[in-house]
């Protein structure tokens, strides 16, 4: 067993921080604007692409370094970490996992159609499941795919939809199936990667608490052309596809909010060595030192879980319990890690160009998605611990 991180694992978190420089021009002052103003950072976006990060853990033969989820964690990571934060990790999140299912499940013609534009950077995509009525009930989706000759036309709503507004391509979620006509529940549904065609979509965006620099949408479909050549894997079969891409994305978010955690904390001990009060640095405070202290302990430990459950999942194991551990832990953590953050600078957390008030708002991102936290700990209690269904 063996925590260190090998030279070429550590040359991608150098690489990340060397090009997200704090006081370069996609660093702090970068991110503070993007805070501000809104808007998505294409500039950002394509550093990103251009140094070739996109396609981390896509194959060789398409354009991409065929490397795996561990090393797509540690690149997420070090995004959030160099204080990007979420807004920057989530600008590149879905081109970094989210076409997982065309890679697993496609067909040679739909990879050599769809991965090298995502993975060259040309295609910005978003990822369409959660409806308004429907929640993380998913098997009760409501938008339908119906057959129109070879073809589909879909119709329908979702919700919480990332880069909507930027996107030219969509993976969406859809009832082929009626669901009094299935034998199972997770049956009938299938998924599809196709134009995000404006003449038959609106996206209105949703004005909220962070993250202004990704937006997130209500989106309103209303037939929608799909050709049969843009739907992956087999009719009805969307689901299990699906559970397949689970896994690594709560891998990924998890990481992100550890990374989001020791940007604050490296902030909020910077701070708390330089600030003085009463003549001595405010760090000198048993008050200030054990709650930055327990930030840290509480970061490694879910970091643990974090690379525990990405390397399972690159070895091929069963992961499920790690990646949902994974997601709580490091969720709360980071949570913390903001908040102690901004209690460490005092009235001065409180302003904007300190930014940690900004990654506190951040912060509850992966507290809520991909999953609740409660649904984790259901999970954990009945596939771990043998617990009845309390749903």
């Amino acid at each position: 067993m063996n925590f260190t991180l090998t030279d070429d694992q550590e040359a991608i978190r150098n690489a990340i921080f060397k090009l997200l420089d704090a006081g370069g021009p996609l660093g702090d002052d970068y991110w503070l604007t993007r805070d501000r103003e809104g808007g998505f950072p294409h500039e950002f976006f394509d550093a990103i692409a251009a140094a070739g990060w996109l396609g981390i853990a896509m194959p060789e033969q398409y354009g991409g370094a065929g490397l795996g989820i561990t090393e797509a964690t540690l690149l997420m990571q070090a995004i959030a970490e160099s204080g990007a934060g979420m807004g920057g990790a989530s600008a590149v999140h879905l081109n970094i996992f989210g076409l997982n299912p065309v890679v697993v499940f496609g067909t040679p013609e739909q990879k050599q159609r769809w991965l090298p534009p995502m993975i060259r950077g040309e295609v910005k995509a978003c990822f369409a499941v959660t409806e308004p009525n429907t929640g993380l009930n998913t098997l009760k989706l409501q938008t339908r795919a119906e057959r129109r000759g070879k073809d589909y036309v879909i119709s329908g709503q979702k919700i919480w939809t990332s880069t909507a507004q930027v996107a030219t391509k969509m993976l969406i979620l859809a009832r082929t199936t009626p669901l009094e006509k299935v034998d199972r529940p997770t049956s009938g549904l299938s998924l599809f990667y196709t134009d995000f065609d404006r003449r038959h979509i609106e996206a209105r965006e949703i004005d909220k608490m962070g993250r202004k620099t990704v937006d997130s949408n209500q989106v309103f479909i209303d037939g929608l052309p799909v050709p049969e050549e843009d739907r992956i894997g087999e009719e009805g079969k969307g689901f299990e596809y699906m559970l397949h891409g689970f896994n690594p994305e709560r891998i990924l978010i998890a990481a992100e909010a550890v990374g989001l955690g020791r940007a604050a904390l490296h902030r909020a001990a910077r701070y708390a060595r330089d600030r003085v009060v009463f003549e001595r640095s405010i760090g000198e405070n048993q008050a200030i030192q054990h709650p930055l202290a327990q930030c840290w302990m509480e970061l490694e430990a879910a970091n643990l879980m974090i690379m525990k459950a990405a390397s399972l999942y690159d070895e091929g194991k069963p992961c499920a319990a790690e990646a949902n551990a994974a997601k709580y832990l490091a969720g709360e953590a980071g949570y913390r890690a903001c908040e102690t953050a901004v209690m460490t600078h005092g009235g001065m957390g409180y302003a904007k160009e300190y930014h940690v008030e900004r990654y506190l708002r951040e912060s509850l991102i992966p507290r809520i998605a991909p999953v609740s936290r409660e649904l984790i700990l259901c999970y954990v209690a009945e596939r771990v611990l043998g617990l009845p269904k309390s749903y």
